[in-house]
C-alpha cells in the first residue's frame, strides 16, 4: 500500500483543507481565507513530506478484498454478485477516520461525514497516472448561474427542476479522457469532367474536358478528445459540450482535483487504438478531397493514408453535471456543462401538465379568432 494513498491537501497557514478555485486558479482555505498557487502548495507538501504522512493515516487503504473475504461468509448467505469486490473500495478519510466506499473508477470525492476533500492517490499512480489536467475554469456559483438561465429558456420543464435542492446537485467532476495526436502521409487519385457549352450563331457548341488528378501531402491533427469510461452513460452529451481548449491544460498535479470529485478511466487505449487510426483517415481523406474544386463533376476517388505518428496521453477534463431523476419513475435525465468554456447540453424533462394547458390555451385562442373572422366575414 502506498503511503498517501488516501490524501488530503492542507492550508499551510491553518492546516484547513484546500479547495482549488476555478476563478482565482489559485489553491483557497475556507477556514482563514489564504489562497496559494500550485507551486507554492507543492513546495510546502515536499517540505513537510513526513508530517503530512503522519497526518494521513499512513496504510489508511483497505482494499475491498480485505474489507469483506468470501471465505468469512457463511455458504448460507446469500450473497449478491451484481457487483464484484473489485468494484468497491473501502478507505479511511485522513481527516476524521470514518470509512468511504467508492466504486473502483473513483479516484477524488468528498468525505461524507467531515465533508472535507479526498484525493485517492493510488488510483492516480502507475499507469493510471495521468499526463495532464484541464483545471476548472467555472466556479460552483457561475455554474448553477447558468444552469438557471439556461433551463429558464426552455418551456414545460417541471418546477421540481429549479428547486434549490436540485441545483444544488450540480457536481463538478473531472472525466477521464485519451486526447490523441497523429500524422499522417496520403496520396489521392481521382477523374473529373469540365462541361462547357456556348453558342455561336444558330450553333451550339459543346466541350467535354477531362482531367486525371492526383494528391499527395501529409497531415497533422492534435488533440482528438475520446472518453476513457465505460460507465458514462452521459457520453453522447458531454460529446455535445465539446470542444476544450487542450492549450490550457497542464502538467497533471492531484492539487486541481481537490474539492471535485474525479474519475479514473476503465477503457485502455488499445481497445480504441483501430477506431482512431480509422478516424483520422477519414478525417484525412476528407481534407484532401475538399481541395478538389472547379470541376462539374468529379467520380473514381481512390485515396490511401498511412500513420506515421500516433501519439495518446491520458487526461482529466472538466464538466459540471446535474442528474434529475423524474418523481415515481426510474427515468434520468443529464445535464453537463464544459467546465472551462460553459458550453451546456442535455435533455429536461416535460411537465405533461404544462404542456397540455398550453395546447389548450392555444387552442382557445385559435378558435376564437376562427370565430372572430367569421364574424367579420359575415
Amino acid at each position: 500500500m502506498s503511503e498517501s494513498s488516501v490524501f488530503t491537501h492542507k492550508c499551510p497557514n491553518c492546516g484547513g483543507p484546500l479547495l482549488f478555485d476555478p476563478k482565482l486558479q489559485k489553491f483557497h482555505c475556507e477556514y482563514c481565507g489564504s489562497s496559494f498557487t500550485e507551486q507554492e502548495v507543492s513546495t510546502f507538501e515536499d517540505q513537510n513530506k513526513a508530517t503530512f504522512t503522519d497526518d494521513t493515516f499512513t496504510d489508511s487503504s483497505v482494499s475491498s478484498m480485505e474489507a469483506s473475504n468470501p471465505s468469512d461468509l457463511s455458504a448460507d448467505q446469500p450473497q449478491d454478485t451484481s457487483h464484484s469486490l473489485e468494484e468497491v473500495g473501502l478507505f479511511l478519510c485522513p481527516s476524521c477516520g470514518a470509512e468511504l466506499v467508492t466504486e473502483a473508477t473513483t479516484a477524488s470525492t468528498w468525505c461524507y461525514y467531515c465533508h472535507n476533500p479526498v484525493v485517492l492517490t493510488e488510483r492516480l499512480s502507475g499507469k493510471f497516472l495521468p499526463e495532464k489536467v484541464l483545471p476548472f475554469q467555472i466556479e460552483h456559483k457561475e455554474a448553477e448561474e447558468r444552469f438557471l438561465e439556461w433551463v429558464g429558456k426552455k418551456k414545460f420543464v417541471p418546477k421540481a427542476f429549479f428547486d434549490k435542492k436540485q441545483i444544488q446537485k450540480l457536481s463538478g467532476v473531472y472525466f477521464p479522457y485519451w486526447a490523441v495526436d497523429a500524422k499522417l502521409t496520403g496520396d489521392l487519385t481521382a477523374q473529373a469532367t469540365n462541361l462547357r457549352v456556348w453558342i455561336v450563331g444558330d450553333t451550339e457548341y459543346t466541350e467535354h474536358s477531362q482531367y486525371a488528378i492526383r494528391r499527395a501531402g501529409s497531415t497533422a491533427f492534435k488533440d482528438l478528445v475520446k472518453n476513457a469510461l465505460q460507465k458514462n452513460l452521459t457520453d453522447k452529451m458531454v460529446g455535445a459540450v465539446q470542444p476544450f481548449d487542450m492549450s490550457a491544460a497542464v502538467p497533471f498535479k492531484n492539487q486541481y482535483l481537490s474539492g471535485f470529485m474525479t474519475e479514473k478511466r476503465d477503457i485502455e487505449f488499445q481497445e480504441m487504438k483501430n477506431e482512431v487510426e480509422k478516424e483520422f483517415r477519414q478525417y484525412a481523406d476528407g481534407l484532401m478531397t475538399a481541395t478538389i474544386t472547379g470541376y462539374s463533376s468529379v467520380s473514381g476517388v481512390q485515396s490511401h493514408h498511412q500513420l506515421t505518428t500516433l501519439d495518446e496521453d491520458y487526461v482529466l477534463l472538466p464538466l459540471w453535471l446535474v442528474t434529475y431523476r423524474e418523481p415515481g419513475k426510474d427515468k434520468f435525465y443529464y445535464y453537463a456543462m464544459n467546465g472551462q468554456t460553459g458550453k451546456v447540453a442535455g435533455v429536461l424533462p416535460i411537465d405533461k401538465t404544462k404542456l397540455w394547458l398550453w395546447a389548450l390555451g392555444l387552442f382557445i385562442i385559435i378558435l376564437i379568432l376562427g370565430i372572430l373572422v367569421g364574424y367579420l366575414v359575415s
